[in-house]
């Protein structure tokens, strides 16, 4: 009997149109929708036939299959604000995104595009879909709030040893209006406005830069994990993103980098990369949430 019913299910459910559970396809905007279509059904895949024992494993994984694809900037400043979906040519948050939208559709024991798709909007929009320029989580500290707030993620920060506190007023984007071409819109430059109340005087944890070569540190951190960079400059909190990876020397950076013009684990240890780069302060690090 129960055979019969899952098997009704199926059928039912492949009669019912995909805009009642989630985006359509004229809903995205792709750079190649057959190819990027056919490359998220192969990762997941891949993803899913590599048998991860953890969610950290996964997101390593994930990340790895994407080295080498060029880095590109600006992806999703386009209008009118949709959901964006580009697997060929990334910036250091589009990767990010792009890697834990897949992971949570394994997680989820899922395996289709539309899965994906939900998933990815859902990572990058405050209400889980996008409805204008300033319901995207531009902000990491929004995007790390409002995901863990739905259970995709959790901060690890202040589990890591020697673990400090910083408190900034994120006022960036308002303060410099001109930079974004969408904030010419006075509505849409309320609405980031009324966003970046809610992070005045905003309380994170995060790792100081010189804290990265103790070994406490370091052996805390695991492939995998979700690194923001803090950044020293006024009303920002964070200004890069990637994942960690152990290589033989310690925790490496593996991201879409500007630098190196693609997605590369960097050949610089992270302590070192943090130490030539004057604006960088420290780190937060984020786990996907075991399901």
């Amino acid at each position: 009997m129960r055979k019969i019913i899952t098997l009704l299910y199926i059928a039912t459910s492949l009669l019912i149109p995909f805009t009642l559970r989630g985006v359509t396809p004229s809903q995205i905007r792709w750079h190649n929708e057959s190819t990027d279509t056919t490359k998220i059904t192969k990762l997941l895949i891949q993803a899913t036939d590599f048998s991860a024992s953890n969610p950290n494993e996964l997101m390593e994984f994930i990340g790895r299959q994407f080295v080498g694809m060029p880095y590109k900037s600006g992806t999703l400043e386009m209008e009118p604000e949709t959901l964006t979906i580009n697997l060929d040519e990334f910036d250091c948050t589009t990767f990010i995104e792009t890697v834990t939208a897949l992971a949570l559709t394994i997680e989820d024991r899922k395996n289709s595009w539309q899965d994906f798709a939900n998933n990815l909007e859902s990572l990058r929009y405050r209400q889980g879909e996008a409805n204008g320029y300033a319901s995207r989580l531009h902000y990491f500290s929004d995007w790390i709030v409002t995901n863990i707030h739905r259970g995709y993620i959790k901060e690890v920060t202040d589990r890591i040893p020697q673990s400090d506190s910083q408190i900034k007023t994120l006022d960036y984007m308002s303060h410099n209006r001109a930079s974004y071409p969408a904030l010419k819109d006075s509505a849409t430059f309320e609405g980031i406005k009324n966003m970046e109340v809610g992070y005045r005087s905003h309380r994170f944890p995060y790792i100081k830069s010189a804290r990265l070569t103790s070994k406490p540190v370091t052996n805390a951190l695991k492939g995998g994990d979700i690194v923001a960079l803090t950044t020293k400059i006024g009303g920002l909190d964070v200004s890069h993103v990637g994942l960690i990876v152990i290589e033989k020397d310690g925790p490496h950076l593996l991201h879409a980098s500007s630098r190196e013009g693609k997605v590369v684990v960097d050949k610089l240890p992270l302590a070192e990369y943090m130490r030539k780069s004057s604006n960088l302060t420290g780190i937060r690090v984020i786990r996907l949430q075991t399901q």
